[in-house]
């Protein structure tokens, strides 16, 4: 799937996202190996440790689904600008995907791509838990 794609794909789980408190919708389209597209959006609660982003909502309904492989994310924000995912969305990413291909707009609306790998250096997972 090409970027263009799987973009149109996060607006339309943009369309999805309850975010009344920060008025910052987010869409999110995960990508899997076998060419099936994850929708994510996300849900926010007044209680605001309690919300969860589009990207990681995206993963839990794929893992929910039994699909762990992953190739790309798409993510888009508001009038359809993206936002590169926070910190905790690329750790989640890496759990499951440390090379997966991140794709968000810039405020031009032209699309940017970089590996996840290169957006969480030094990241740490299963192998650096098993090595102590």
């Amino acid at each position: 799937m090409k970027p263009r794609e799987l973009m149109a794909e996060a607006v339309r789980a943009r369309r999805r996202a309850y975010a009344p408190y920060s008025k910052f919708p987010v869409g999110a389209a995960l990508l899997t190996r076998d060419g099936r597209v994850y929708h994510g959006c996300n849900v926010e609660n007044a209680s605001y440790g309690l919300a969860v982003c589009a990207e990681r909502s995206a993963v839990w309904q794929a893992v929910s689904d039994g699909v762990r492989e992953f190739t790309a994310i798409a993510v888009t924000a508001r009038d359809g600008r993206g936002a590169p995912p926070c910190g905790s969305c690329r750790q989640v990413l890496n759990e499951f995907a440390p090379h997966l291909w991140v794709y968000w707009r810039d405020a031009r609306g032209r699309i940017l791509k970089r590996r996840l790998s290169e957006l969480l250096p030094m990241a740490f997972g299963l192998r650096q838990l098993r090595a102590r």
